[in-house]
């Protein structure tokens, strides 16, 4: 079983998030920093990670086929992650 993760943060960063977070946009000197002006490199998801659940699922033989064949070595449950997820989102879209 895996232990959950205590994001508290300490004391002082605490204190030290507010007082950044009081600042403001104008408050906070970007000088030293380059603009970036170009996206298309940049990566969804990348430092974000969803909490997972683990399950036992049963799925038609020729799904975990084609998603083992699709998908880099040992990828296949995070293509049909992604698959459910791009369904949910559209079925959100759909609603709302």
């Amino acid at each position: 079983m895996k232990k959950i993760a205590n994001h508290t943060l300490p004391t002082d960063l605490e204190e030290e998030a507010r007082a950044l977070a009081a600042l403001g946009d104008t408050g906070i000197d970007l000088s030293d920093i380059a603009e970036v002006a170009d996206w298309s490199a940049a990566e969804r998801g990348k430092f974000h990670r969803p909490i997972k659940q683990q399950l036992t699922l049963r799925l038609d033989a020729d799904l975990i086929h084609w998603f083992k064949s699709h998908a880099p070595a040992g990828g296949y449950q995070t293509r049909i992650n992604q698959a459910l997820r791009r369904f949910v989102e559209a079925q959100q879209r759909k609603a709302g």
